[in-house]
């Protein structure tokens, strides 16, 4: 007996004993740390990390609206474009930016990861930023004053460097944009029950901190971009993206990284899928038999959606599923992915409104008594920082206040759900572009009580004040949707295409930036039939009509409300865990309908 006992209590077997239980419950399932050791909960991860990141982005986001937030009145006053080319170049410019996402998406989740894609894509920024800079200081590109306002004004090789630095800073953030949120989000483990409620926090401060250097970037890079210098405004932003660069990296050995998969990448597996279902176009249609259904990643009422795609569990010879075809895992993803395509869609009359808050918005402030006192004069694209205000303002109500009393009634520890809170900022949207479109027709109405619709210079006696309304509705607007839209997007694709998730919310804004521009460049040439003074967008805007264009907005936005409450009216929400199981939670009015079914 007493020979058993030592054995029992030697050093050596305490260990053995006591390991194993120290790694179930202090490891993070699926996460390593910088040196590919398992992640331990106690010192990796959370918060802390989070910290970090969050900083990366306020960062971030100060060097990119620091350039953004002014760029229209950049190349009219200073590359001398028109209101509505300007417009068009800002859009397609912004459009380009948040679709090349997807690209940078792709590196990180099949070849490099995350964290080196962050790396990679930031001195990608750092030089575009450069290079802008360079291109507004160097005396010998810059236009001459005296023909500021003619079109083409400027030096060829001013153009050529501008936008070149241009999209490169929009090919660097395509790798930095959807990795760095991706990145922070994965510092929570989602099975977890209170790092999965911090997480859905996170989601919040995250855009609380985008906002906080956004309201920076424009209300003080504009300014000095407007009274000191362009030179300055552009060197500014390289600055702190380099900042920002070094915040990051000094995280490194406090973050989770996501345990490398063996085996090819989720996006190859999930393309794979269609490129087979098509190459297998002309066989006949199956539904998925009860083996089939054992395997699958979606609920049996969601996987009989898509069955075109279950042609590719066949061979090549058509007649038989084979297992060198591609797994019924791997074709429910691909179902995940457009299951989520409703959404995407109906999502992108919002996106069209909010490309407008960074260029007529601008150009109706430069219009406006902009006087604060006696001396201060407001930079028109200061305004947008109203905007961040807003949310930085609201999301901790929100999340404080507001969240706790709608848990008790709802009983979600998200309060509302995600297409829930997407559909309210729907609604403000279509808000606030009813009240634009009154205020702008406000604006013509008192330049023209005053004589001043031929003098576009002038300014109207009417307070930049009367704007902060419209900015106001879409700063709420925007803490209800794009936060939902984040969270949607990362959380119901699979565990491998997160970064791909958050990617495709980024294209909504994407195209919506270029249908924007295609709208602007379209009703401008439809507009013109009198002269380039009858355009809606009209270079004097009091003989313009953009209180026309925000109607159109309001019209488009009403529709995409509508159809977004058709579309997912019954949607099943997939929760997927770290070990690649699914959770389904199936709305109230669903389960209704079902039992009802059952019924008769």
């Amino acid at each position: 007996m007493a020979s058993t006992n030592t054995n029992i209590d030697s050093p050596s077997n305490n260990l053995l004993l006591i390991t194993p239980l120290l790694t179930s419950q202090d490891t993070v399932p699926g996460a390593v740390d910088f040196n590919q050791n398992p992640a331990f909960r106690s010192n990796t991860g959370r918060w802390r990390s989070a910290a970090f990141i969050i900083g990366v982005e306020m960062s971030e986001r100060i060097a990119y609206y620091g350039v953004s937030g002014n760029l229209i009145n950049y190349m009219t006053e200073k590359l001398g474009q028109s209101t509505a080319m300007a417009a068009a170049n800002v859009n397609a410019w912004n459009g380009v930016a948040l679709i090349f996402p997807v690209l940078g998406a792709i590196i990180a989740d099949s070849f490099l990861g995350k964290y080196y894609t962050i790396i990679g894509s930031s001195l990608l920024y750092i030089l575009g930023l450069g290079l802008l800079t360079l291109s507004a200081m160097l005396p010998s590109l810059s236009c001459e004053k005296t023909m500021k306002h003619i079109l083409g004004c400027s030096h060829d090789i001013q153009n050529i460097t501008f936008f070149f630095a241009l999209y490169l800073v929009a090919i660097g953030q395509s790798g930095h944009k959807p990795c760095v949120q991706a990145f922070g989000a994965d510092q929570f483990d989602g099975e977890d029950p209170v790092e999965s409620k911090a997480k859905s926090s996170f989601f919040n401060w995250w855009y609380v901190g985008l906002w906080t250097g956004s309201l920076l970037g424009i209300g003080v890079l504009s300014y000095v971009q407007d009274n000191l210098s362009w030179g300055l405004g552009f060197g500014i932003p390289s600055i702190i993206m380099v900042i920002a660069l070094l915040i990051f990296v000094l995280g490194t050995l406090t973050y989770r990284y996501p345990e490398k998969r063996v085996g090819r990448s989720a996006f190859f597996k999930i393309g794979r899928v269609f490129f087979v279902a098509a190459r297998n176009w002309n066989s006949v249609d199956f539904a998925l038999d009860d083996n089939h259904k054992t395997q699958s990643v979606l609920p049996n009422h969601e996987s009989e959606q898509f069955r075109f795609l279950n042609k590719a569990l066949l061979g090549p010879n058509l007649s038989e599923v084979a297992e060198a075809s591609c797994t019924t895992r791997d074709v429910e993803e691909a179902k995940s992915i457009l299951r989520l395509f409703p959404v995407w869609a109906t999502s992108l009359a919002f996106s069209i409104a909010f490309a407008q808050t960074s260029t007529f918005f601008t150009k109706q402030g430069v219009t406006l008594d902009r006087r604060i006192g006696s001396s201060f004069v407001i930079p028109p694209a200061s305004l947008q920082s109203f905007l961040g205000i807003c949310v930085v303002i609201f999301m901790p109500f929100y999340d404080c206040v507001l969240l706790p009393v709608i848990r008790k009634f709802t009983s979600k520890p998200a309060g509302i759900s995600m297409l829930q809170r997407i559909g309210t900022g729907f609604f403000f949207a279509v808000v606030c572009m009813i009240v634009s479109a009154i205020i702008e027709k406000k604006r013509i109405e008192t330049a023209l009580q005053h004589g001043l619709v031929d003098l576009p210079n002038a300014t109207v006696p009417m307070s930049i004040c009367w704007l902060l309304p419209q900015y106001a509705l879409f700063g709420i607007a925007e803490a209800f949707t794009m936060v939902g839209l984040q969270e949607f997007f990362y959380g119901q694709v699979p565990n491998g295409l997160r970064s791909v998730g958050l990617s495709m919310y980024l294209t909504i804004f994407g195209i919506g930036s270029l249908l924007s521009s295609f709208l602007v460049t379209l009703i401008s040439k439809l507009t013109s039939g009198g002269g380039a003074e009858t355009s809606w967008f009209s270079d004097n805007l009091n003989r313009g009509h953009l209180d026309y264009f925000y109607w159109l907005l309001a019209g488009l936005n009403v529709v995409g409300l509508i159809l977004f409450m058709y579309f997912t009216r019954s949607y099943i929400y997939i929760k997927c865990k770290e070990s690649q199981q699914c959770e389904f939670a199936v709305p109230s009015d669903l389960c209704w309908r079902m039992k009802k079914k059952a019924s008769l």
